[in-house]
């Protein structure tokens, strides 16, 4: 039998639709004693049960920087946009990844694969889409990362010279932020979920305290709920709006790439992403408003454009005096630093996932023997990041110690990053209908797969209007090639691996066939060998 053959009749396994097929229960089973083995080694396969609710929920929300968020992104959707009614936005696309997720989440009851998006797109839609897939997401959250790294960089070098003087270029702060994330995505998960919760927890807190002193001491237009009201949501700033708006809960989706390395996958993983998703949604509303309530609504979009992300320290120092600011300063930049942790051990989990089939070459799906770590794509992603903070490779043809560097160039790579997540999570909705009613589950799983072409729908248009407002989002002037160049990023990312799924198609069907099945690999390939 051709590989041609064994792929559509494994992937149409009744077993697998219950989750009760022999390779599962063996899963299960190593999984109970702390390890997932394989008969190609301990170190081709991720350690099992490093990781609970909490830890999980954690690293995933980390990933969101919430403080950045309200110190960045909410200033700039308020003065950039005009839309008063971003505390609604919220809200609604709150119920939108809710939808989204109960696909999704069923997914991860049923596929645990490190590579979470392609692996369910490849199981959905076929390898060849999935090998597309992969690409995508290695270069979107990629770009994330980086993107972080301008803005930390930038942040530094200004505490540095308000603080203690010091003129410090932006990219010192930047490269030795690069080397303390690869460090720490070379050690355990579980002790990256500690660093990242306690980061996480107290950025949250202080912010919470902005949001009760805002209410507490409102502008002059007093305790007002405008910012609620659906007239607010008007103006051709809405898909501006809705860009900013949606990138800000990235983060929540990733729970499914520790699906491994989680005590009980099937109840853990989708426990987060709904917990992620409600707690981001009322965290985000809340603090807009509280945001909109301490400049007033009819004068935060005028504050926000004036003072940009330094809206929410001015609001802060008047209401709390200096000493909360400057540790609020303080706590923005750690804030980010625990997105860039997040974000380095996602990428690092694609890039094994990526070896471990072969899409990448083999030595990319092995860990750490010692923390169970995905050793090279860690090193991997530290070597990329170092490449393009250095200050001779930067994209810019501005001078290397020019402060608007980072900001100017490589925060709108964060842009190209969240594109190609809402790209991912509309083709996901899209797997997760086709991998059920290709199974016979369709009627079984109806209210899920509503559900889930209804969130696919809404994120297809949010990518239409990212794609059409680009130019806003980067800050590019009308006619720049930046409208069109930072978004072409991501579809030829697609481009490419829908390519190179077609060539493994034709010159190795075998990891073509296997794209997605993540350990369950193994299993085909120990039956091959033994036939």
């Amino acid at each position: 039998m051709t590989p041609h053959d064994t792929s559509p009749k494994r992937r149409d396994n009744p077993a697998m639709s219950t989750g009760s097929s022999s390779t599962s229960e063996k899963s299960r089973s190593a999984g109970a004693s702390g390890e997932i083995r394989t008969y190609k080694g301990q170190e081709r396969a991720l350690r099992a049960g490093r990781l609970g609710t909490t830890g999980l929920l954690l690293s995933v929300l980390a990933a969101s920087a919430p403080l950045m968020v309200v110190a960045g992104v909410m200033p700039t959707t308020y003065g950039v946009t005009g839309i008063v009614g971003q505390p609604l936005l919220f809200v609604i696309l709150g119920v939108v990844l809710m939808l989204f997720s109960v696909g999704y989440a069923e997914m991860s009851r049923h596929v645990h694969n490190a590579g979470a998006f392609y692996a369910y797109i490849a199981r959905g839609l076929g390898p060849t889409a999935g090998a597309g897939a992969s690409l995508v997401a290695l270069v979107a959250y990629s770009a994330m990362q980086v993107g972080i790294y301008g803005i930390l960089g930038f942040e530094i070098s200004g505490i540095f010279a308000t603080y203690l003087g010091i003129t410090l270029a932006w990219w010192i702060p930047a490269l030795l932020a690069v080397l303390v994330v690869g460090a720490l995505g070379w050690l355990k998960i579980d002790l990256n979920a500690k660093v990242l919760g306690v980061l996480l927890v107290v950025e949250c807190a202080l912010v919470v305290i902005f949001d009760v002193a805002a209410i507490a001491d409102p502008a002059k237009e007093g305790l007002s709920l405008q910012a609620f009201n659906p007239e607010t949501l008007s103006g051709a700033g809405l898909g501006t709006a809705l860009c900013f708006c949606i990138a800000a809960f990235v983060g929540f989706e990733q729970a499914p790439v520790y699906a491994e390395e989680t005590s009980r996958p099937q109840i853990v993983v989708s426990r987060v992403m709904f917990l992620a998703v409600g707690y981001a949604a009322l965290f985000l509303a809340l603090s807009a408003w509280a945001l909109s309530v301490a400049a007033g609504p009819g004068q935060i979009v005028k504050v926000a454009g004036e003072q940009g992300p330094g809206l929410l320290f001015a609001l802060t120092e008047s209401r709390l005096g200096s000493t909360f600011t400057d540790v609020l300063h303080i706590l923005f930049v750690t804030g980010m630093f625990a997105a860039l942790l997040s974000f380095h051990n996602v990428v690092a989990r694609y890039a094994f996932a990526m070896g471990r089939e072969g899409l990448l070459p083999a030595s990319f799906g092995r860990t750490n023997k010692t923390s169970g770590a995905p050793a090279a794509g860690s090193l991997l992603q530290s070597g990329v990041s170092a490449a393009v903070v250095s200050p001779s490779r930067s994209p810019t043809t501005r001078p290397a110690g020019d402060p608007t560097v980072p900001v100017l160039h490589l925060f709108t790579w964060m842009d190209v990053g969240a594109l190609g997540v809402i790209v991912l999570m509309a083709a996901a909705s899209l797997a997760v209908i086709t991998f059920f009613v290709r199974r016979g589950a369709g009627r079984a799983q109806a209210g899920r797969l509503v559900a889930s072409g209804t969130a696919g729908a809404a994120l297809l248009v949010i990518a239409f209007y990212t794609v059409k407002d680009f130019g806003v989002l980067v800050g590019a002037g009308p006619g720049s090639a930046l409208s069109w160049v930072l978004p072409g990023v991501i579809g030829a990312a697609l481009a490419a691996g829908l390519v190179y799924g077609a060539v493994l198609r034709r010159a190795k069907p075998e990891v073509h066939a296997r794209t997605g099945l993540g350990n369950e690999a193994f299993q085909l390939e120990k039956q091959a060998t033994e036939a």
